[in-house]
């Protein structure tokens, strides 16, 4: 897997493990929402600065953005559509 298909991979995957959507995720970290889709494509060549925005809002270290997934996981599910239950 090519380092832009990691990235979107990961980006993805943190990002469904907490429950946020790419709106949510593009409004926390000052990136536009379409961006933040074509990432998690693999079609976008982030900088460091992206990394390190998308990183604090999803409180990981940049490097779990750059690691590889196992041989043969399963792609990272979407999250589920409409607005989530009121508590």
């Amino acid at each position: 897997m090519e380092a832009r298909g990691i990235i979107g991979w990961n980006l993805r995957r943190l990002r469904v493990e907490q429950g946020l959507s790419q709106e949510r995720l593009a409004l926390a970290s000052g990136i536009d929402r379409a961006y933040v889709g074509r990432v998690e494509r693999g079609s976008e060549n982030v900088t460091i600065a992206t990394l390190e925005a998308f990183a604090t809002v999803l409180g990981v270290p940049i490097a779990n953005l750059l690691t590889e997934p196992d041989q043969g996981a399963a792609a990272p599910k979407p999250l589920r559509a409409g607005r989530k239950p009121k508590p």
